[in-house]
């Protein structure tokens, strides 16, 4: 009888931790986001709760109480970098998002402790950030979101829509160019004497996004690569450096070298690029 009742018993408890086993889809389901901000990695990972014909605001969801902005556990908020947002210094790291609805500006809280079970153990004592966000209208949305919007190289906006609202804040990381140029700079100070490629990328840099206090330190660079050797790349990059300093009759007679060099090389550049900088040379000509 006994080994009947222990084998009733083993049997019981495979059974059930065959059923625990089973994965169950939760009724709000779970999401990860993640955004490039500059040089920042950001990350929102939630659970979507639905409307399901219910009052949301100052209803299933109340005004002026902590709120998991979410279902389950807590939203969580990371960020590889330190930010701003809205405004104000935020810390690398991992953070609990909760939210405070009301009527006019809503509270949003970066609160240190992580990984909690909804807002049930929130501390205010934890917090490492509050701002406040104005929340917009928006179209209807059944399920809990979170997005991404209006992305810069150095900002952007997150935001929270659930219902017919909006609740928006902004994400900054500040200098990038500033920190960006310290790593090219170390790397083409660190380059061997025949490899232009530092060169290139960095003098691409400050060209693609334009930055003006950079114009001669770039047009050093470039130079430096054209002493290797002229090549399509390099060329066209002096003349609209050259360009962009007002310098035009200059960069014309640089950026006519530049096609030719592009059109005989071997192997030959791209064909389209050389096109799409033929037609930019057009334009420069036509506002002498």
């Amino acid at each position: 009888m006994r080994k009947v009742v222990l084998f009733s018993a083993i049997l019981l408890s495979f059974c059930l931790s065959a059923i625990s086993q089973v994965a169950v889809p939760r009724e709000s389901q779970k999401q990860t986001i993640t955004q490039n901000v500059g040089d920042a990695v950001v990350t929102i990972t939630y659970s979507r709760p639905n409307v399901k014909g219910r009052t949301i605001w100052n209803g299933l969801v109340p005004y002026g109480k902590v709120w998991r902005s979410g279902a389950n556990e807590a939203t969580v908020f990371e960020v590889s970098r330190d930010v701003t947002i809205n405004g104000k210094p935020l810390p690398a790291g991992k953070y609990s998002l909760h939210t405070i609805p009301a009527a006019g500006d809503w509270t949003i809280i970066f609160n240190k402790k992580w990984d909690q079970w909804g807002s049930f153990d929130y501390d205010e004592k934890l917090d490492a950030l509050r701002v406040t966000s104005k929340p917009v209208p928006s179209e209807f949305f059944e399920s809990l979101v979170y997005g991404f919007g209006d992305t810069t190289t150095k900002s952007a906006t997150a935001f929270m829509r659930w219902e017919k609202l909006r609740v928006p804040f902004t994400i900054d990381v500040g200098d990038i160019h500033g920190r960006v140029l310290t790593q090219l700079r170390e790397a083409v100070k660190n380059r061997k004497p025949d490899d232009p490629r530092p060169l290139n990328q960095a003098g691409a840099y400050v060209t693609t996004f334009k930055v003006k206090p950079s114009y001669e330190e770039a047009l050093g660079w470039v130079n430096a690569s054209i002493a290797i050797k002229e090549t399509f790349g390099n060329l066209s990059a002096k003349a609209r450096l050259l360009n962009e300093q007002g310098k035009t009759a200059e960069a014309v007679a640089i950026a006519e070298k530049a096609i030719a060099t592009g059109k005989t090389s071997t192997p030959p550049a791209n064909v389209d690029a050389i096109a799409g900088f033929e037609e930019t040379v057009r334009g420069w000509k036509n506002n002498k």
